[in-house]
Formats: structure tokens, sequence, C-alpha cells
């Protein structure tokens, strides 16, 4: 066994239409209050891509497959005890309606224009938007 650290991935969704980005309220875990991007966990042997499309599908019911990578964000957290790697991607393409499919995890859903984005953003994902809005592709929050 390896004494190396290990870390979670985290696969979040830039979903936009019409010029506004999705966002959900999270509820129920860490940020609750806060408005997120659709997302979650990349698991053991899981592609990218498919975690995209199944993450996006069990939060919000829209369904993808084509997605293209946006950025990669090296976060240790405002806390210094989490350590993430958060990988974004666009859905290109996708259909159907979103709906609350998790409510337990998201009490709401709801499109900001891109000029106009929520002031309370999870701080998981602040550092991801901000490299989305300026079209950058790699940050690093370690310390």
């Amino acid at each position: 066994m390896s004494d190396r650290p290990t870390f979670p991935i985290g696969i979040n969704i830039f979903v936009i239409r019409d010029g506004k980005l999705l966002f959900g309220k999270r509820k129920g875990s860490g940020g609750e209050g806060m408005w997120g991007l659709p997302g979650g966990h990349l698991e053991m042997k899981e592609n990218m891509i498919d975690a995209a499309a199944r993450e996006l599908k069990e939060e919000t019911s829209l369904e993808c497959t084509n997605f293209s990578f946006t950025n990669i964000v090296n976060d240790n957290g405002p806390d210094n005890v989490r350590h993430y790697i958060q990988v974004g991607f666009i859905a290109e393409n996708f259909s159907g309606e979103v709906k609350i499919m998790e409510p337990e995890y998201c009490s709401e859903w709801r499109w900001f224009p891109l000029n106009s984005l929520p002031e309370n953003i999870f701080f998981a994902h602040t550092k991801q938007i901000e490299l989305f809005i300026k079209k950058q592709q790699f940050g690093d929050n370690a310390s």
C-alpha cells in the first residue's frame, strides 16, 4: 500500500441556455443555501464524460452525450482540510427540461445571466466559474 494521499475528483457541468448558466441551490450537504453547478464525484474506473452525463441526468433530468472540457482546478479549499481536483465540462446540445431530481440535495434550479451571477456561489465552484468566464483552463487554489 502506498502512503500517498488521495483525494476526490469533482465533475462539474456548465449548462448554458440563452446566455444563462444553470445553478442549483444546495441543500443537505456542504455549502447548504449556496448556488452550485450540477455535478458530483467521479466514481472509481469511470470515464469523466460518462460521469458528467450521469451526474447531469441524476440531478437535473437533462440528457447530454456531447461535452467539451472547459477547465480544471486544484482546489485545497478554504478550510485547508479538504482537497479536490475540480474538472469542468460544458454540456453541448443537451435535451429535456430541468427538474429537481434529488430534493434532499437541491431545493431549486435557476438560470442566471452570465453577466449577473448569484453572489453566494458554492466555494468549491467559485474558481472554476471565474476561469470559465475568463476562458481560462487552469486554476490552482492549493495552499
